[in-house]
């Protein structure tokens, strides 16, 4: 569960997962295109493949090739793990 923490700490990775979920199997270039265009972020696409790479470890990314594209897609099932283990209190103060 580390590895998720560290992957949402970092606000890009968390730009990069709102773009998956906005609009799913993307390459690495759509989503460099996207930071770029709807949130300023000029970044090389070794950055974004190291934030994937991240994301991927943490089980929040899955991807998939397709000939010479690799599609990435968002999996939210290690986010419910964590609403899961702490579900909300119903206790009143």
């Amino acid at each position: 569960m580390a590895d998720l923490f560290k992957a949402l700490a970092d606000g890009t990775r968390r730009i990069i997962m709102d773009e998956l979920a906005q609009r799913d199997s993307q390459t690495l270039f759509e989503i460099c295109g996207r930071l770029a265009m709807n949130h300023g972020l000029a970044m090389s696409r070794q950055a974004v493949s190291q934030h994937l790479a991240v994301l991927e470890e943490a089980g929040l990314v899955v991807s998939r090739r397709e000939g010479r594209y690799k599609f990435h897609h968002l999996d939210t099932g290690p986010l419910r793990a964590i609403a899961q283990r702490w579900p909300q209190s119903t206790t009143e103060d």
